[in-house]
């Protein structure tokens, strides 16, 4: 019995055409609250990018891909932020080689400056004109995650400094830097020990490179349509994309609705 899901939100919960929750998942997160199943975020998107599912009710949210996590009556369930000695070295590659780099911090995001990758990505998204500014001062913030525009060998190179970090990606321009421990999965399972659910009584919705490790983790599983063929490999039910009305019918697969 499915007693707590987890939905990502882009390309997911928020369609990429019209950077709205689709009207159909909206209507369905509002039957299984009344069923009484609990319900969970899980976004790489920091807690000001949470406005998009303003009059949904969730019992939780893991923000910034696991590095912070609360519910939801604002109890702060886990964090994790990236060491200052990483955050030397990134802020030292910068200097010496810049690229955008978008410091996230736990209500807002600082770049070091934006050019028109920072512009495509918030196209996509409509969370990303945070503006451009001094990332000095981040060495003395508490930063749980870091948009790095950087291409995969560079992302390698970097994480084989940045000892304490790893790293996600779901769109070819970019990825997300993180400290190690904090994942999708680390916020599923305090989630879970927080309300009492065990993790065969789970189920989550995704569609990204970031998802992978919750996808796995989680009893049942759903890639949307519109997720790439490594996240519907390791998938228990691969539905529909996000705007052809997926979540729906994947529930309704699993007898939800």
């Amino acid at each position: 019995m499915i007693k707590a899901i987890f939905f990502d939100i882009d390309g997911t919960l928020v369609s990429f055409e019209t950077h709205e929750v689709i009207p159909s998942a909206r209507e369905a997160l509002k039957k299984l609250k009344e069923k009484g199943i609990r319900l969970y975020i899980a976004t790489g998107r920091a807690k000001d990018g949470l406005r998009v599912l303003e009059g949904i009710d969730f019992d939780g949210y893991i923000t910034l891909n696991g590095q912070y996590c609360f519910a939801s009556d604002g109890t702060v369930i886990y964090e994790n932020t990236i060491a200052r000695h990483d955050l030397e070295i990134l802020v030292d590659e910068l200097e010496k080689n810049p690229f955008p780099a978008g410091f996230v911090m736990r209500d807002t995001k600082v770049f070091n400056y934006r050019d028109e990758r920072v512009d495509a990505i918030h196209e996509i998204t409509h969370n990303d004109n945070h503006p451009a500014g001094d990332v000095s001062k981040v060495l003395d913030e508490k930063i749980y995650q870091v948009m790095c525009f950087i291409d995969e060998a560079k992302e390698k190179e970097l994480l084989s400094r940045m000892h304490n970090c790893t790293a996600a990606r779901w769109h070819p321009l970019f990825c997300d830097i993180s400290p190690l421990g904090g994942t999708k999965v680390k916020g599923i399972d305090n989630f879970l020990k927080y309300h009492g659910i065990d993790l065969s009584e789970t189920m989550a919705f995704g569609d990204g490179g970031n998802d992978l490790q919750m996808l796995e983790h989680t009893a049942v599983s759903v890639a949307m349509g519109n997720a790439p063929e490594n996240v519907k490999e390791v998938s228990t039910y691969v539905t529909d994309s996000c705007d052809d009305d997926g979540l729906v019918k994947a529930l309704a697969h699993f007898g939800l609705l």
